[in-house]
């Protein structure tokens, strides 16, 4: 109860700041604020590790500073976003699965999750500071609205390595040319291992050690149209060189060098639209050879189809499922996601969604196939 008062307070607090912020910003574009809220109540019907409900959050404030509106240099922005997560880990307490059912579950923190500076010199862009991998690398946009989280990472990066991702991001260079109106490049060097919450609960020591190693990404993006239908794809490769640094032995080397390596292709494609309405596909897919990979093999795909449930013509109906083949011996997980996103207006939504999972953890944890319910609702100011 005291969680959930605490929750509310918070909430109310950010909407009552960026309602009175957002009138201040029409008069000065240099600055602009933002806020959101997500929410999940969420059951576990069958299977998993046991039937229940829990409830979890996400809270966002952000802000940016562009520096050609504030008149101090052309081709500037500094960006700060700041995030509040609460509630239950339904993955770990009730369902068990390793690819997590929701892509807001975090457990109970209050950090930093990005603070970063951007700058344009023609067709480049250098990004430097606390980022989050997937907001543009590796970044498939129809898969943003699925609830489960193996739809935005490919399971080949997040379960196979301390990558800046969601909740925990780490510091790191992004450079991206944008060779024309079609295609991009952008290669970005990361901290190898952001230090845990345990030791770094607000996200705001960034020390850059040896033993973090660091993690590289390269990935070439092209957008073109068939017939008139726009489509895009996504080619990339990492590496993660990660140094583990001497600890118990006197007679170990200073370090040991374990790399872990990928590729993957994300592939969108506009099949159909009428006006307000149309349908798309995605493909990814990558594979992670390396012998300490967890997931070596994934393959997820999906099709959404907007504006055929309201009358504004703004919902989402999608249909996705996702294939995660695990090492040593534990077989796969799969999942099969069905969801459903309707605006109430131009800042709330709601979205039921429904998942089964097959093989929670894999083929031989135990555990039997399980369906989960979710009611997920929204807003953003």
């Amino acid at each position: 109860m005291l969680l959930k008062r605490t929750s509310l307070l918070f909430l109310l607090t950010l909407i009552t700041i960026s309602t009175h912020s957002q009138e201040t910003i029409e008069h000065n574009q240099a600055v602009s604020f933002g806020v959101a809220y997500t929410g999940d109540l969420l059951s576990n019907f069958s299977g998993g590790i046991k039937k229940g409900t829990a409830y979890l959050g996400l809270t966002e404030l952000d802000l940016t500073l562009n520096t050609e509106a504030a008149r101090l240099w052309k081709g500037g922005t500094f960006f700060l976003k700041a995030s509040n997560t609460h509630g239950a880990t339904p993955s770990e307490d009730l369902i068990g699965d390793i690819q997590i059912v929701s892509n807001i579950e975090a457990g109970k923190h209050t950090y930093l999750q990005e603070f970063w500076f951007k700058q344009q010199i023609k067709n480049v862009e250098i990004t430097i500071g606390l980022q989050d991998l997937n907001v543009e690398i590796t970044r498939i946009a129809n898969g943003e609205l699925f609830v489960h989280s193996s739809f935005g990472v490919l399971p080949i990066i997040a379960l196979n390595l301390h990558a800046p991702i969601y909740p925990l991001t780490s510091t790191g260079i992004t450079a991206k040319w944008n060779i024309n109106g079609n295609m991009s490049w952008l290669n970005a060097v990361y901290d190898g291992t952001p230090t845990d919450f345990d030791y770094n609960p607000y996200n705001l020591n960034w020390s850059l050690n040896q033993g973090d190693g660091v993690l590289i990404v390269s990935e070439f993006q092209n957008q073109f149209e068939i017939h008139d239908k726009k489509g895009i794809y996504k080619v990339g490769a990492f590496i993660h060189n990660h140094f583990i640094e001497r600890t118990f032995f006197s007679d170990f080397p200073d370090s040991l060098n374990t790399n872990t390596s990928g590729a993957y292709l994300n592939y969108e494609q506009q099949l159909w639209h009428q006006k307000h309405k149309e349908l798309n596909v995605f493909v990814h897919t990558g594979y992670s050879p390396s012998e300490i990979s967890l997931n070596c093999f994934y393959f997820g795909m999906g099709i959404n189809a907007t504006g055929f449930l309201s009358k504004r013509n703004t919902d989402i109906l999608g249909l996705a499922a996702a294939y995660a083949k695990l090492s040593n011996g534990l077989g796969h997980e799969t999942i099969i996601e069905l969801s459903w996103k309707h605006q109430i207006c131009s800042y709330f939504f709601i979205q039921p969604d429904l998942q089964y999972i097959i093989h929670p953890a894999g083929s031989y944890s135990g555990l039997k196939n399980a369906l989960v319910g979710l009611m997920r609702i929204g807003f953003e100011l």
